[in-house]
């Protein structure tokens, strides 16, 4: 059977996954769902490269998955595309854009960068990073969530945030990317998410004609864990018509 691969955000780890691992297992699909970029278990890369990121997954792949990367996790999926297409067999971009940082955010991803090297510590950082990673609707009314992921971003490594960040910052334009893979396509947002705008979304959409767009309501930028219910619902309805 083909693989589901779940790659994970910015600055948390495979557990953001957690609700759909246990759910797609559960109804029959082999499920990988690594830590990547130091992330959790996963090694620190050697430089700043999404490429590097992501090669320890394709190494364990023998034949082609689909994907579903949320955020950075769908940065690493457009690096597939880019790099290794032939290990793609759907590619689902979750709550991520194709376009590449403007100057003010590469400066904000460096700032964050340099400070992570000079002060190792991820103190604070929740804080400073909850307001845009998760809707409205879930902090104010799903603690739980609030909570699992303040602690995901708790244990982050410092060195791992700081490489992310000077990742992410020198990350390329992927719309071209997009636009040349015809390949199965899904785009899923949540409707409250503002660190990745509706409109980033439909620049992918229209850049792969063949994708199928679904929106979580209720859900910002991490929507997979601020609503596993309705995220499971999306994701199964998608991979039945890829994968029957």
């Amino acid at each position: 059977m083909t693989a589901v691969v779940l790659l994970h955000a910015f600055p948390v780890n495979h557990h953001l996954w957690d609700g759909q691992i246990e759910y797609l297992r559960g109804v029959g699909y082999t499920v990988f769902a690594p830590d990547v970029g130091g992330f959790g278990d996963s090694a620190l890369p050697g430089s700043p490269s999404l490429l590097q990121m992501v090669t320890p997954v394709l190494t364990r792949l023998n034949k082609p998955a689909v994907f579903v990367g949320v955020s950075m996790g769908g940065y690493l999926l457009m690096e597939v595309l880019r790099k290794a297409p032939d290990k793609v067999a759907g590619a689902i971009f979750v709550d991520t854009k194709a376009t590449a940082d403007a100057p003010e955010a590469r400066r904000v991803r460096f700032k964050m960068a340099q400070r992570m090297d000079a002060a190792p510590d991820t103190a604070g950082l929740a804080d400073e990073l909850l307001p845009n990673l998760l809707g409205a609707s879930t902090r104010e009314s799903r603690p739980e969530v609030v909570g699992a992921v303040r602690q995901m971003i708790d244990d982050a490594s410092p060195a791992a945030v700081a490489n992310a960040q000077r990742t992410m910052a020198d990350r390329l334009d992927s719309v071209p990317v997009l636009r040349s893979y015809d390949g199965l396509a899904a785009v899923v947002w949540g409707s409250e998410d503002t660190l990745s705008p509706r409109a980033e979304q439909q620049i992918m959409l229209d850049a792969m004609p063949q994708a199928v767009g679904r929106e979580i309501p209720g859900a910002g930028h991490l929507s997979v864990i601020e609503d596993p219910a309705a995220a499971n619902d999306v994701l199964l309805e998608i991979l039945r018509d890829w994968l029957p």
